[in-house]
């Protein structure tokens, strides 16, 4: 049987490194103040003003149905603002509100030094490698997402086939 160490566990260690990114994070930002997510989520839809909660998904890593708690929440709040796209009516145009740009930009500090403390944990010459190594899991995790997302959308068409050769056939039956 193979020896586990924990402190050789990628898992363990990720996971160690962001309870003490949420901590400095909670620690900067208060227990009043955006959660990580709801910076993350104003932060990219005030860089990407009206885009659909589809694209908050890829953008943020979020997945869908989180995210469309917290969007709920966050209209409640009065942080964000959301209508129906012109393109496509199934589709919700995301944009910030002056509230929520407002929330935003006072966080931005605490969570710019947050982010600071982290890294001060890692060596100075291993700062850069640090970031690039999180970046390239980051980067395959969303390709990982994107191929089973395009694995699931593919199977729907083919049961809606399905659905229609079998109406085809009772129709002809009768």
């Amino acid at each position: 049987m193979a020896k586990f160490d924990l402190n050789k566990s990628p898992g363990h260690l990720l996971r160690r490194a962001q309870q003490y990114s949420f901590d400095q994070y909670a620690k900067e930002v208060g227990s009043d103040g955006l959660t990580p997510r709801q910076f993350s989520v104003l932060h990219t839809v005030s860089q990407n003003e009206g885009c659909s909660q589809t694209d908050l998904v890829k953008l943020t890593g979020i997945d869908r149905s989180t995210l469309a708690d917290m969007i709920s929440r966050m209209l409640k709040k009065r942080l964000l603002g959301r209508q129906r796209t012109k393109t496509d009516a199934r589709a919700n145009a995301v944009k910030i509100t002056s509230t929520g740009r407002s929330a935003m930009n006072k966080a931005r500090a605490k969570v710019m030094k947050a982010d600071a403390a982290l890294m001060k944990a890692v060596p100075g010459a291993q700062r850069s490698a640090f970031l690039r190594t999180l970046k390239t899991v980051s980067s395959a995790i969303d390709k990982e997402l994107e191929t089973a997302s395009s694995a699931g959308r593919k199977r729907p068409a083919v049961k809606r086939k399905a659905k229609r050769k079998t109406k085809r056939r009772t129709a002809r039956r009768r």
